[in-house]
């Protein structure tokens, strides 16, 4: 039998996965960790102007947000810092290149793909 895609092993996998992705400046990279209806919510997605709200739905709009993100943000890199996780989720804690210390919770379908994400700041 194989190990479930929820196994802590394999959620913990998944956050290393998902630093990586993001620090290759891959897009495509980073959206085949996301199920095709995944959404994704981020006080960033409001700043930008893209949904007042704050929160975007399938990988089309996923796609053209971190377009925009990645092309603001040519230094981008993240620096894990922990990985928590549940029977379906992963809390993915990072400082990025400015030293900002975030938690992105990443809730997973029953395939291991991500299906919610929300970005959570640091409130000072």
């Amino acid at each position: 039998l194989a190990p479930s895609p929820h196994a802590a092993a394999r959620l913990a996998r998944l956050g290393r996965d998902w630093i990586a992705a993001w620090n290759s400046r891959d897009l495509d990279r980073i959206l085949a960790l996301y199920a095709d209806d995944a959404e994704m919510t981020s006080d960033r997605i409001v700043a930008l102007g893209l949904s007042a709200g704050g929160t975007l739905h399938g990988k089309d709009k996923l796609r053209m947000y971190w377009r925009k993100g990645l092309d603001l943000l040519p230094n981008l890199h993240f620096e894990l810092i922990d990985l928590f996780v549940s029977p379906d989720s992963v809390v993915v804690s990072y400082r990025n290149e400015r030293g900002m210390k975030i938690c992105e919770y990443l809730r997973l379908d029953a395939e291991g793909r991500i299906v919610q994400g929300s970005a959570n700041h640091l409130v000072h």
